[in-house]
């Protein structure tokens, strides 16, 4: 992939500041402002991929009503997680008229 330049117009105040952070942490302005970019990038794209899960679960229980009750949830995974062997939970079908 190529790199294109790209221009930044900052305050003298945050340009003072990118400046100071960079030099305690051994980066130049430049290097510790890509990396903050893409530290944002990255946040931003996980949570949009957590905003559509959670809309096509939305969409999931819509179209089936099935859902799970929060105590059993729990009570499955701290036994999975201490390594006891136990049954998934049953579902629950909301009807549709509560969806």
């Amino acid at each position: 992939m190529a790199n294109t330049t790209t221009s930044l117009k900052l305050t003298d105040e945050l340009k003072e500041k990118v400046g100071k952070l960079a030099h305690g942490v051994a980066q130049t302005p430049h290097a510790y402002m890509v990396e903050a970019i893409a530290e944002k990038v990255a946040r931003d794209e996980k949570r949009r991929e957590f905003i559509d899960a959670a809309e096509r679960s939305r969409a999931e229980f819509k179209r089936t009503g099935i859902v799970y009750a929060h105590e059993d949830v729990m009570r499955w995974f701290t036994d999975r997680v201490a390594g006891k062997k136990i049954r998934k939970p049953k579902p629950i079908r909301i009807p549709k008229a509560l969806r």
